[in-house]
């Protein structure tokens, strides 16, 4: 197969039938859209997985040192408990939260790039520049913002 210039194209599904140039600024349009929204979900889910939403202790303390220097680096370093986390700590909700809408947006980040993979694979050459522009735009807007968000937290 090779790329085509055509501006008849199906896309997706039987229903997004394009058969006039007006159809088909539409769709690359569209498809520019999609594409800058998945550029802004890959921002968002490395934005969400930087912030802290539950302090857990360590499961176990270093063993003491014969050293006299570790031991008073020991001392000054603050206290490690050997206590278990309780399930119904006040930021477990959070962090199942957390995981849910991370879970969430990653599906909808896979489902859309195989959308737009498959977009791709129409073989029509304004298809591609679409999603290809709506890439470049969307790395090119959103991730000099990633720099600037403070980190979520919700203890």
């Amino acid at each position: 197969m090779t790329f085509g210039v055509s501006s008849s194209v199906t896309l997706l599904f039987d229903g997004w039938d394009v058969h006039s140039p007006a159809g088909m600024v539409l769709s690359v349009l569209l498809v520019l859209l999609l594409t800058l929204f998945y550029e802004v979900l890959k921002v968002w889910r490395v934005w969400l997985s930087g912030s802290r939403l539950a302090v857990r202790a360590p499961a176990c303390t270093p063993p003491p040192s014969m050293h006299s220097e570790s031991a008073s680096m020991l001392e000054s370093s603050p206290e490690i408990s050997l206590a278990p986390v309780e399930l119904h700590a006040p930021g477990a909700t959070n962090s199942w939260l957390l995981r849910v809408i991370q879970t969430g947006l990653h599906v909808l980040q896979v489902v859309l790039g195989y959308m737009l993979m498959l977009c791709v694979m129409s073989y029509n050459t304004w298809i591609f520049l679409g999603v290809v522009l709506g890439s470049v735009l969307g790395y090119f807007l959103s991730f000099p913002l990633l720099d600037q968000m403070q980190p979520l937290r919700l203890v």
